[in-house]
């Protein structure tokens, strides 16, 4: 009997790459908290012991399957218009780090020096440079960007409720903020009720802000 795709996928050689690769689908189909040496040699149908001829330890795992995030983010291009660049690279790493929900948390809570993510920030740097930020400004530039990307990814990520359920939400909270104590709370409540305003936050509208006023910190702007 011809072995199945999950054998053969078992009986694939093990490398660095591969253990990599499984180790990014594992933590994308279950969480971190599930990743571990032993769940991960299950995984690859070898004793635990087997990984480490080619990982050090989980820690080295946890390096390698976020530079493979890192590697899937469109780098910003060097000597075009720096604002387009800048509105894709933010867009495509708020994409990506949707796609593997517990990314984010890790790349803001380690040193992440993997070759993929050197590449991403020298080209970010590089960008900013080319168009005319110092160095300086440029690394507050790039580092306020991420940090707008990081933040809005992991409130959407976090939310406790989708978008169709504002408007009942919000009804079911509008005692609680009283219109004589909360005016304004009330009324923006209201509209989300009314059918007026959705309460849906755009990616978008915060991404410009922080660019227009990047665009002004230009010599000669």
């Amino acid at each position: 009997m011809a072995p199945s795709p999950s054998d053969q996928k078992r009986r694939k050689p093990l490398s660095k790459e591969r253990v990599l690769s499984v180790a990014l689908d594992l933590a994308d189909e279950t969480g971190l908290d599930s990743l571990s040496m032993r769940r991960l040699g299950q995984e690859l149908g070898v004793q635990a012991m087997s990984l480490y001829k080619h990982v050090a330890n989980k820690d080295d795992i946890l390096d390698g399957i976020v530079d493979l995030v890192a590697a899937e983010i469109e780098l910003p291009g060097i000597g075009g218009d720096w604002r387009i660049a800048m509105q894709k690279r933010a867009t495509s790493a708020h994409r990506v780090l949707m796609r593997h929900p517990w990314a984010t948390m890790l790349i803001v809570s380690r040193a992440n020096v993997g070759p993929a993510m050197l590449r991403y920030v020298e080209a970010t740097i590089g960008c900013l440079h080319t168009a005319g930020f110092s160095y300086a400004m440029a690394d507050h530039a790039w580092n306020a960007i991420d940090a707008y990307v990081y933040g809005f990814t992991l409130q959407k990520l976090n939310f406790p409720f989708q978008p169709e359920e504002y408007a009942e939400i919000a009804k079911a909270y509008l005692p609680s903020i009283p219109v004589e104590k909360y005016p304004h709370l009330n009324g923006l409540s209201c509209q989300v009720i009314e059918g007026k305003h959705d309460g849906v936050q755009e990616f978008e509208f915060g991404l410009d802000l922080i660019l227009d006023g990047l665009a002004k910190l230009l010599p000669g702007r």
